[in-house]
Protein backbone atom coordinates (compact mmCIF):
# COMPACT_ATOMS: atom_id res chain seq x y z
CA UNK A 1 0.00 0.00 0.00
CA UNK A 2 1.34 3.84 -0.69
CA UNK A 3 2.92 5.56 2.45
CA UNK A 4 0.53 8.12 1.55
CA UNK A 5 -2.36 6.64 1.52
CA UNK A 6 -1.83 4.67 4.20
CA UNK A 7 -1.33 7.60 6.28
CA UNK A 8 -4.62 9.37 4.93
CA UNK A 9 -6.51 6.15 6.60
CA UNK A 10 -4.47 5.98 9.32
CA UNK A 11 -5.51 9.69 9.88
CA UNK A 12 -8.71 8.91 9.21
CA UNK A 13 -9.65 6.29 11.29
CA UNK A 14 -7.94 8.53 14.17
CA UNK A 15 -10.20 11.11 13.44
CA UNK A 16 -13.02 9.15 13.31
CA UNK A 17 -11.56 7.02 16.93
CA UNK A 18 -11.71 10.98 18.66
CA UNK A 19 -15.04 11.57 17.51
CA UNK A 20 -16.49 8.78 18.98
CA UNK A 21 -14.65 8.74 21.62
CA UNK A 22 -16.56 8.22 25.23
CA UNK A 23 -17.02 12.53 26.32
CA UNK A 24 -14.47 12.83 29.72
CA UNK A 25 -16.33 12.54 32.80
CA UNK A 26 -18.12 15.60 34.45
CA UNK A 27 -16.39 16.99 37.84
CA UNK A 28 -17.75 19.05 40.68
CA UNK A 29 -15.39 20.36 43.11
CA UNK A 30 -17.72 21.61 46.10
CA UNK A 31 -17.01 22.65 49.93
CA UNK A 32 -19.71 23.00 52.42
CA UNK A 33 -20.05 26.36 53.98
CA UNK A 34 -21.96 24.68 56.66
CA UNK A 35 -20.63 21.25 57.70
CA UNK A 36 -17.18 21.85 56.40
CA UNK A 37 -17.45 18.71 54.13
CA UNK A 38 -16.22 18.41 50.57
CA UNK A 39 -17.55 16.63 47.27
CA UNK A 40 -14.12 16.33 44.78
CA UNK A 41 -15.07 14.30 42.21
CA UNK A 42 -17.28 12.94 38.82
CA UNK A 43 -20.60 12.63 39.16
CA UNK A 44 -21.79 11.99 35.86
CA UNK A 45 -20.13 9.83 32.60
CA UNK A 46 -21.03 8.65 29.42
CA UNK A 47 -23.53 6.02 30.75
CA UNK A 48 -25.46 9.27 32.69
CA UNK A 49 -25.28 10.17 36.30
CA UNK A 50 -22.97 7.95 38.28
CA UNK A 51 -25.21 6.43 41.36
CA UNK A 52 -22.35 6.19 43.82
CA UNK A 53 -21.43 9.50 42.96
CA UNK A 54 -25.58 10.75 42.98
CA UNK A 55 -25.59 9.23 46.49
CA UNK A 56 -22.80 10.78 47.89
CA UNK A 57 -24.16 14.26 46.63
CA UNK A 58 -27.47 13.64 48.33
CA UNK A 59 -25.86 13.36 51.51
CA UNK A 60 -23.37 16.37 51.11
CA UNK A 61 -25.96 18.42 50.01
CA UNK A 62 -28.39 17.13 53.07
CA UNK A 63 -30.96 19.94 55.03
CA UNK A 64 -27.92 20.85 57.92
CA UNK A 65 -30.71 21.60 60.21
CA UNK A 66 -32.25 18.44 59.92
CA UNK A 67 -29.97 15.91 58.58
CA UNK A 68 -32.40 14.85 56.13
CA UNK A 69 -31.51 14.26 52.08
CA UNK A 70 -33.20 14.12 49.24
CA UNK A 71 -32.23 12.74 45.70
CA UNK A 72 -30.84 15.79 44.13
CA UNK A 73 -31.85 16.72 40.11
CA UNK A 74 -28.96 16.66 37.94
CA UNK A 75 -29.90 19.09 36.18
CA UNK A 76 -29.06 21.74 38.58
CA UNK A 77 -25.44 20.11 38.99
CA UNK A 78 -25.01 19.96 35.18
CA UNK A 79 -26.22 24.04 35.21
CA UNK A 80 -23.54 24.86 37.88
CA UNK A 81 -20.95 22.93 36.36
CA UNK A 82 -21.42 24.70 33.19
CA UNK A 83 -21.78 28.12 35.24
CA UNK A 84 -17.78 27.05 36.04
CA UNK A 85 -16.74 26.31 33.14
CA UNK A 86 -17.69 29.40 31.40
CA UNK A 87 -15.98 31.96 34.09
CA UNK A 88 -13.09 29.33 35.14
CA UNK A 89 -13.87 28.35 38.26
CA UNK A 90 -12.62 25.05 39.87
CA UNK A 91 -14.77 25.45 43.10
CA UNK A 92 -17.64 26.23 44.49
CA UNK A 93 -18.72 27.19 48.04
CA UNK A 94 -22.58 25.91 48.80
CA UNK A 95 -24.52 27.89 51.16
CA UNK A 96 -27.80 26.59 51.04
CA UNK A 97 -28.80 23.27 49.12
CA UNK A 98 -31.70 20.63 50.33
CA UNK A 99 -34.04 22.20 52.87
CA UNK A 100 -36.79 20.20 54.17
CA UNK A 101 -40.18 22.01 54.14
CA UNK A 102 -39.88 22.76 58.06
CA UNK A 103 -36.17 24.40 57.50
CA UNK A 104 -37.76 26.36 54.78
CA UNK A 105 -40.61 27.66 56.48
CA UNK A 106 -38.30 28.57 59.64
CA UNK A 107 -36.50 30.57 57.10
CA UNK A 108 -39.07 32.11 55.45
CA UNK A 109 -40.58 33.28 58.78
CA UNK A 110 -37.08 35.36 59.80
CA UNK A 111 -35.37 35.74 56.04
CA UNK A 112 -36.36 38.09 53.61
CA UNK A 113 -36.49 37.31 49.87
CA UNK A 114 -37.17 33.01 51.13
CA UNK A 115 -39.93 31.56 48.80
CA UNK A 116 -42.67 29.67 50.73
CA UNK A 117 -42.50 26.99 47.81
CA UNK A 118 -38.78 27.22 47.38
CA UNK A 119 -36.78 24.59 44.62
CA UNK A 120 -34.35 23.55 47.69
CA UNK A 121 -37.69 21.83 49.24
CA UNK A 122 -37.39 19.54 45.82
CA UNK A 123 -33.97 19.28 45.77
CA UNK A 124 -33.32 21.79 42.55
CA UNK A 125 -31.96 24.34 43.83
CA UNK A 126 -27.99 25.55 44.98
CA UNK A 127 -27.04 28.95 46.88
CA UNK A 128 -23.09 29.29 45.84
CA UNK A 129 -20.10 31.53 46.34
CA UNK A 130 -17.48 31.74 43.93
CA UNK A 131 -14.43 33.85 45.23
CA UNK A 132 -13.66 35.34 41.57
CA UNK A 133 -16.29 37.05 39.39
CA UNK A 134 -18.93 35.72 40.69
CA UNK A 135 -20.57 38.58 38.92
CA UNK A 136 -20.16 37.24 35.80
CA UNK A 137 -20.56 33.81 36.88
CA UNK A 138 -24.60 35.15 37.54
CA UNK A 139 -24.55 36.87 33.89
CA UNK A 140 -23.03 34.04 32.44
CA UNK A 141 -26.09 31.88 33.97
CA UNK A 142 -29.10 33.98 32.93
CA UNK A 143 -27.40 33.91 29.44
CA UNK A 144 -27.86 30.01 29.50
CA UNK A 145 -31.80 30.43 29.98
CA UNK A 146 -31.62 27.05 31.99
CA UNK A 147 -33.99 27.98 35.13
CA UNK A 148 -33.77 30.08 37.67
CA UNK A 149 -30.43 32.57 38.50
CA UNK A 150 -31.11 34.80 41.83
CA UNK A 151 -28.34 37.69 42.22
CA UNK A 152 -27.71 38.67 46.05
CA UNK A 153 -24.75 40.68 45.78
CA UNK A 154 -24.73 41.89 49.30
CA UNK A 155 -24.44 38.56 50.38
CA UNK A 156 -22.03 37.47 47.97
CA UNK A 157 -23.72 34.63 46.41
CA UNK A 158 -25.78 33.40 43.40
CA UNK A 159 -29.31 30.81 43.55
CA UNK A 160 -29.15 28.17 40.81
CA UNK A 161 -31.91 26.22 40.12
CA UNK A 162 -33.45 23.71 37.70
CA UNK A 163 -37.21 25.00 37.83
CA UNK A 164 -38.48 27.62 35.55
CA UNK A 165 -36.40 30.09 33.48
CA UNK A 166 -36.65 33.43 35.51
CA UNK A 167 -34.33 35.96 37.02
CA UNK A 168 -34.17 38.14 40.24
CA UNK A 169 -31.93 40.35 42.11
CA UNK A 170 -31.90 41.11 46.26
CA UNK A 171 -29.40 43.60 46.72
CA UNK A 172 -28.15 47.07 46.66
CA UNK A 173 -30.22 50.25 47.51
CA UNK A 174 -32.93 48.78 46.63
CA UNK A 175 -32.65 46.61 49.77
CA UNK A 176 -31.12 48.95 52.14
CA UNK A 177 -34.51 51.17 51.02
CA UNK A 178 -36.37 48.18 52.38
CA UNK A 179 -34.76 47.84 55.41
CA UNK A 180 -35.15 51.23 56.74
CA UNK A 181 -38.63 50.65 56.10
CA UNK A 182 -38.97 47.90 57.95
CA UNK A 183 -37.30 49.54 60.71
CA UNK A 184 -39.85 52.39 60.67
CA UNK A 185 -42.25 49.17 60.64
CA UNK A 186 -40.64 48.54 63.78
CA UNK A 187 -40.23 52.05 65.91
CA UNK A 188 -43.98 52.49 65.51
CA UNK A 189 -45.30 49.29 66.80
CA UNK A 190 -46.33 47.82 63.79
CA UNK A 191 -44.16 44.77 63.71
CA UNK A 192 -42.26 43.11 66.85
CA UNK A 193 -38.93 40.85 66.44
CA UNK A 194 -38.73 38.00 68.92
CA UNK A 195 -35.67 37.05 70.25
CA UNK A 196 -35.29 34.02 67.57
CA UNK A 197 -35.48 36.84 65.12
CA UNK A 198 -38.72 35.94 63.48
CA UNK A 199 -41.16 38.78 62.83
CA UNK A 200 -44.58 38.94 64.57
CA UNK A 201 -47.62 41.36 64.44
CA UNK A 202 -47.05 44.22 66.60
CA UNK A 203 -48.64 43.87 70.35
CA UNK A 204 -50.16 40.30 68.91
CA UNK A 205 -47.19 38.22 69.38
CA UNK A 206 -48.30 36.03 66.26
CA UNK A 207 -46.30 35.35 63.95
CA UNK A 208 -46.34 36.37 60.05
CA UNK A 209 -48.82 35.03 57.97
CA UNK A 210 -48.01 33.71 54.09
CA UNK A 211 -49.58 36.18 53.00
CA UNK A 212 -48.28 38.94 55.10
CA UNK A 213 -44.81 37.43 54.24
CA UNK A 214 -45.75 37.53 50.84
CA UNK A 215 -46.93 41.58 51.37
CA UNK A 216 -43.33 41.78 52.74
CA UNK A 217 -41.58 40.06 49.68
CA UNK A 218 -43.68 42.01 47.23
CA UNK A 219 -41.84 45.24 49.39
CA UNK A 220 -38.41 43.93 48.47
CA UNK A 221 -39.53 43.83 44.90
CA UNK A 222 -40.63 47.47 44.82
CA UNK A 223 -37.56 48.35 46.47
CA UNK A 224 -35.14 47.06 44.24
CA UNK A 225 -37.93 48.01 41.37
CA UNK A 226 -37.15 51.85 42.33
CA UNK A 227 -33.19 51.42 43.14
CA UNK A 228 -32.79 50.05 39.50
CA UNK A 229 -34.65 53.56 38.24
CA UNK A 230 -32.14 55.51 39.19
Amino acid sequence: MDRRVFLTLLSAALAAARATAAPEPRRLKLVNAHTGETFNGPYRDAAGPIPAAMEDLSSFLRDFHSGETVEYDVAVLDFLADVMAAVGATEATVLSAYRTRETNEMLARTTFGVADNSEHIYGKALDIYLPKRLDVAMETARAMQRGGVGWYPNSHFIHLDSGPVRNWDLGGAGFERLLLEVRDLIAKGDLDVAPDGSLSLGGEGHPLSANQRLALHRLVAKAEAAANAH
